[in-house]
């Protein structure tokens, strides 16, 4: 039996997101690989613990993700899903069958390549139906556009999507039902601004940058989005694992799907501190933070196993005193008009 959890519109949508949703990567076998069960007994634990968004990619173990996520949703009544677009898997017979390729060690003989054109988009969301075996995806969100992933190639494949008719499939397909919202999902803020101007989003994965450690959100992007009605979703809440494990336990720590530079694991550090003087995890501060924001409706932490579904579980419901935010703004851990948990008065979903 499921418990009930709260959840968020997403702008002026008829979606309703759980505020706690799974983050589907780790099921395309990110950094490690799992079994057909365990991936299974991880989807069935968060339908179990209440959660009902759940978000994929194409990307995510090269339509391994995909494929394990649509076997356990297949047949449940009540879900959100998101997956993405702008990359297509083309076969390729010489891909290994083991090892890791971009973080993941999938078998999946395909290779992503980008395409953001109108023809492309329709055609990765047919795909990604195909692999879900679902008759609908809710929402769609344009999968890594920007310069932080292009580079120098950034103009032209913005171009694919605004010229190219990427934008124009997405609205067809809001337009005629096929999907309710459509947004970008990316790593920086200057993208979500630039493709604000070209379309209405109805809502925007965010990952990383609306965070415990990152809150330059604040200065732009999210009244903007206040402005435009555009909702949020935060990806990456422990910014690549940092703000979930700490500084302490002697281990690699992960900043930016990198190794943290010393600044950062000095900040977790002091930040970690002032958690444990109010017997807080670090990791449940993290998770609660952007959901303070009124435009967040969802935060969408990776999860691999049962045990992880209800270790967050229990970060998501720990109580934070007010004093420790009012603490973390005071030391210039974080910033002072940033909303936090305890200033969200009454119900603001």
């Amino acid at each position: 039996m499921s418990r009930a959890l709260a959840t968020r519109a997403v702008s002026s949508t008829k979606l309703r997101l759980t505020e706690l949703g799974f983050g589907a990567a780790p099921l395309g076998n990110l950094y490690r690989t799992l079994s057909d069960g365990e991936a299974r007994d991880t989807v069935i634990a968060a339908l179990e613990t209440g959660i009902g968004y759940f978000d994929t990619a194409p990307y995510y173990g090269f339509g391994l993700s995909e494929r394990r996520l649509g076997d356990v949703l297949r047949g449940v009544d009540d879900f959100v899903l998101s997956t993405k677009v702008g990359r297509l898997l083309q076969t390729d017979p010489s891909v290994p069958a083991f090892g890791e390729r971009w973080g993941f060690y999938s078998p999946m003989p395909f290779q992503p390549v980008y395409d953001y054109s109108f023809d492309g988009v329709m055609k990765s969301w047919e795909s990604s139906l195909q692999r879900l075996g679902l008759a609908r995806t809710d929402i769609l969100y344009v999968h890594d556009i920007g310069r932080l992933t292009h580079g120098d190639r950034h103009e032209s494949t913005f171009r694919e999507l605004t010229d190219g008719g990427g934008l124009r499939a997405l609205e067809q397909l809001r337009a005629g039902g096929a999907i309710q919202a459509f947004g970008i999902g990316v790593n920086e803020i200057a993208i979500c601004l630039q493709a604000m101007q070209h379309a209405h989003l109805d809502v925007i994965l965010l990952a990383g940058r609306y965070t415990l450690l990152e809150q330059d959100a604040l200065d732009d992007l999210l009244p903007a989005c206040a402005k435009a009605g555009t909702s949020i979703v935060i990806g990456g809440p422990y910014n690549s694992g940092i703000l979930a494990t700490g500084t302490r336990h002697g281990g690699a720590l992960h900043y930016n799907y990198a190794s943290a530079p010393q600044t950062i694991v000095e900040r977790v550090s002091r930040i970690e501190a002032h958690c444990e003087h109010y017997a807080v995890p670090l990791a449940a501060a993290a998770l609660q933070f952007p959901l303070a924001h009124a435009q967040v409706v969802s935060v969408i932490p990776g999860l691999s196993s049962r045990h992880h579904v209800e270790r967050t579980l229990s970060f998501y419901e720990t109580r934070i005193p007010d004093e420790l935010w009012q603490e973390l703004k005071r030391e210039g851990l974080l910033r002072a008009d940033a909303p936090v948990p305890a200033m969200v008065k009454g119900d603001q979903r």
